[in-house]
């Protein structure tokens, strides 16, 4: 995204196996379980698009054609993951390996997490934007830092580096790192799917 000259892109976290969701059934995904008519990961797609991002970038992995069949027409660049059975620290390095050259920031959304809006995004692009010295900008929700998360250049040597199950907000724990948080009212930055209950709850509030 150009905002005052600053380019920002997207990556979607869609490689993992979902065990606690499918009980890591060989070709399950919780990704293509369907919430609103459409699959949780095609809503976290259309969140990223909406937030002006480019390129958009789709991490896949498990149960590659399920997830590939649920995004169909949408604008978007894959990035595959052969290593996604070693944890979603996996995952983060194949999506920023997979940045242009000419990207100064990433934000990075769960594919699991179906209510984030693409006005959140733009919102966290909107911030780095007016202060691009920032290291990073997150979501607050009720005191807790949530998803997206929008990293800067500066991050992606660490984003790459990381290992087993640490997601990007394991980046954010550094004391000295400068990292604006936006306080928002809407649980969706803190409401991921990794339980069928979870779903059914969710799709009953609706």
């Amino acid at each position: 995204m150009k905002a005052s000259m600053v380019e920002v892109a997207a990556i979607v976290l869609a490689a993992g196996r979902s065990t606690r969701f499918s009980g890591g059934v060989d070709g399950a995904t919780k990704l293509v379980a369907e919430i609103d008519g459409a699959p949780l990961v095609r809503h976290v797609a259309l969140a990223a698009l909406g937030s002006g991002a480019h390129p958009v970038i789709v991490v896949t992995g498990h149960a590659r054609e399920s997830v590939m069949a649920a995004l169909a027409g949408l604008d978007f660049q894959e990035a595959r993951n052969p290593r996604y059975a070693d944890g979603i620290a996996s995952s983060v390095s194949a999506g920023v390996a997979a940045l242009p050259a000419r990207c100064e920031a990433a934000l990075v959304f769960l594919g699991d997490m179906p209510r984030v809006t693409g006005a959140l995004a733009r919102r966290l692009i909107d911030a780095f934007a007016a202060e691009p010295r920032l290291d990073a900008v997150a979501p607050l929700v009720k005191g807790r830092r949530g998803n997206p998360v929008l990293l800067s250049r500066g991050l992606f040597a660490q984003a790459l580096a990381l290992e087993g199950d640490e997601g990007a907000r394991k980046l954010l724990m550094r004391p000295d790192l400068r990292v604006a948080e936006i306080a928002v009212d809407d649980c969706g930055a803190a409401l991921d799917i990794d339980t069928p209950e979870t779903l059914r709850r969710l799709t009953d509030e609706h």
